[in-house]
């Protein structure tokens, strides 16, 4: 091990050993805990076909049967002011290197007071809207942005939640999500996040200071809004990014927007739309390249067959989508000199981006959810 690498290891460990505990991650990822218990385990997956065709050209990698998630979730109450939880997926290649990167949370609280939490361990970045809030098992396809952003680091948190427990405002220091194995320095993180439910509405709102080099940093002005009237559901995400307060102008900015109606509590459809524009403000680490501007649009249904019982631990979906634009991600086929050459004999780009002019995505697939240890107690109850 390196002197750099060794002292960029030191650095994560002492921020989670000095920030001494850990907020929660994003409610909408929610579900398996209950007061009280030391631990609590889930266990969930889901299996999709795709069907994926780039011009009408079909996209042979990228169809076929995939599991897109497989995930271990434990939670669990220490002691009425200690809580934990943590989410480690095992649908990617898990050597021993790779395990704690595949770990998306592992998380302490520590709750002083019914309005106070503090929390320090690996967390979910708290970006506003609710595209990004939502759990990756629950969406079908999303924005350039939500595919690229490296939303899981090494951090601490303080959060405040008033007295009606309707607004919560938060304050996260953490790893930068440009920060590489291969930077010299540490870069981090500093993320004010507000989230607050007022009737028909409830926002998640943020503004991020991203580094990504010494002294520098991307910035994000996140507004979610989601409005709900009866069985009906209207999402609409607003982020503008720069790398200076003069850059936020909508050079660099992204648009998320979803309609849900949900029926007879068993059967829910949805259409959504995304919009991307890659400005020259735009960091290269993000992965978001400038001249990039993506429209994405499609829809679903999604079937809950234990919906009446307000079961939602199985779902069966198909949903499509299909992107037009321009995405500008591309990088040369090969880091040294023995590059891939067309016919022409230029140097073969290759395409780094997740969609691109044209494609046509289709997928329809099937998802569940266990709760183990309440599968065992029913199973010993009986």
């Amino acid at each position: 091990m390196t002197t750099n690498s060794l002292r960029k290891l030191i650095c994560r460990v002492a921020l989670v050993a000095v920030a001494a505990f850990s907020v929660s991650a994003l409610s909408a990822q929610s579900g398996y805990e209950k007061n009280n218990e030391i631990f609590r385990i889930g266990v969930e997956g889901r299996l999709d076909y795709l069907n994926q065709a780039v011009a009408g050209n079909h996209d042979v990698a990228g169809s076929g049967f995939k599991v897109r998630y497989f995930n271990f979730r434990m939670d669990g109450q220490i002691s009425p002011k200690f809580s934990y939880s943590w989410r480690q997926r095992f649908n990617r290649a898990n050597s021993i290197s790779e395990f704690a990167q595949n770990t998306d949370w592992f998380t302490l609280t520590y709750k002083p007071t019914s309005n106070w939490a503090i929390s320090a361990g690996k967390q979910v970045l708290m970006i506003g809207g609710w595209e990004y809030d939502r759990a990756p098992i629950e969406l079908y396809f999303c924005s350039e942005f939500w595919n690229n952003v490296n939303c899981y680091q090494l951090g601490a948190s303080v959060a405040y939640t008033t007295n009606d427990g309707n607004d919560t405002i938060l304050f996260q220091a953490s790893q930068s999500p440009y920060d590489t194995t291969s930077s010299s320095v540490d870069y981090y993180a500093y993320n004010l996040y507000w989230s607050g439910s007022h009737g028909c509405y409830t926002a998640l709102y943020s503004l991020n200071f991203m580094q990504y080099a010494p002294g520098k940093y991307d910035k994000y002005i996140a507004l979610g809004n989601q409005f709900k009237f009866g069985d009906a559901t209207i999402q609409l995400d607003l982020m503008n990014r720069g790398t200076s307060l003069r850059d936020l102008c909508f050079d660099n900015f992204s648009i998320m927007g979803e309609f849900a109606y949900l029926i007879a509590d068993r059967v829910n459809v949805f259409a959504k739309a995304t919009y991307d524009k890659i400005g020259s403000s735009a960091v290269a680490a993000s992965g978001l390249i400038p001249g990039t501007e993506l429209t994405r649009v499609g829809g679903g249904v999604e079937y809950y067959p234990m919906g009446h019982k307000g079961n939602r631990d199985v779902r069966l979906h198909a949903a499509y989508s299909y992107t037009l634009g321009v995405n500008t991600n591309f990088e040369e086929s090969s880091a040294c000199d023995c590059h891939k050459y067309d016919e022409n004999g230029a140097v073969i780009k290759e395409f780094k981006g997740t969609a691109q002019n044209k494609l046509g995505y289709l997928t329809i697939g099937l998802t569940w959810k266990i709760d183990v240890m309440e599968g065992i107690k029913n199973i010993l109850n009986k």
